[in-house]
């Protein structure tokens, strides 16, 4: 009897620490939200395992993470970088440790509770269902979006408008953030050779996976902006994603895509 309550212990500990989902979370200054978004992702039904990139947040966000870490110890884990390097190569960082460890679903998701947890299961499901990269989508049913300024959702529908003009792909919601690959995904692109940063890394890794040949599905949710912290955002990185558009496409002409293996 002793012993089989030893195998169940030994089951139990192995379930909780072993999972096929890996959600990535980059973090600049985001001690308002960074314990909250965490528990709730861990209070899902899915066996979902966190890691925190943290681009150096001054405001002490790490050490909130690292303070959790034992009571989520094999669940949730932090990679610490030096300097705010950006939000692609934080994902790139991201995508490297996943693709080291055992992880199959692999999201993209923000910290500031603008994407709700509760969709990263709908997004996992769309993948289970035949999607290689399933995009949690503002756009797919009419304009889905809580609490930002007209001329911001002007600025991001229009924004997919002219993602779809210039490369063809027909996503609604080209610029979105919350996302889950397959794991053949981003071993078959060459993430090192991913350029941009800001939303045109959004826009780059979704053409890149089309152009391999792998299915995109867009899956419908609600976008809430932000209620605590402060956005990210800026011109710099609206413009740097009007010009990529232009540039990748033409970079696009000129690269071999192989195609993705049935899996």
């Amino acid at each position: 009897m002793a012993c089989a309550f030893i195998d169940y212990l030994c089951w139990l500990n192995i379930y909780y620490v072993l999972s096929d989902s890996i959600v990535l979370i980059p973090t600049y200054n985001e001690k308002e939200n960074i314990e909250k978004i965490i528990r709730k992702v861990f209070s899902l039904p899915h066996n979902f395992h966190i890691l925190i990139i943290d681009d150096g947040s001054p405001d002490g966000t790490a050490d909130i993470v690292k303070s959790l870490t034992t009571e989520f110890q094999g669940k949730l884990h932090i990679e610490e970088r030096k300097g705010k390097l950006g939000l692609g190569t934080a994902y790139v960082h991201g995508f490297k440790w996943a693709l080291a460890r055992s992880y199959f679903y692999i999201f993209e998701m923000d910290a500031d509770f603008s994407h709700n947890p509760d969709d990263l299961t709908r997004l996992r499901q769309a993948c289970l269902k035949g999607a290689d990269v399933a995009i949690g989508s503002r756009y797919v049913k009419g304009v889905n979006v809580v609490n930002w300024p007209m001329s911001r959702v002007l600025m991001s529908y229009f924004a997919s408008m002219y993602v779809r003009f210039i490369t063809r792909i027909n996503i609604q919601d080209a610029t979105a953030g919350f996302k889950c690959y397959k794991r053949t995904v981003l071993e078959t692109i060459n993430i090192d050779r991913i350029k941009f940063v800001g939303y045109a890394f959004q826009i780059e890794m979704k053409f890149t996976a089309i152009l391999h040949g792998f299915k995109v599905v867009e899956v419908p949710i609600i976008f809430t902006d932000r209620t605590e912290g402060t956005s990210k955002m800026s011109t710099r990185i609206f413009r740097e994603a009007f010009l990529g558009v232009i540039q990748m496409k033409v970079n696009s002409l000129f690269r071999d895509y192989p195609k993705a293996k049935a899996i």
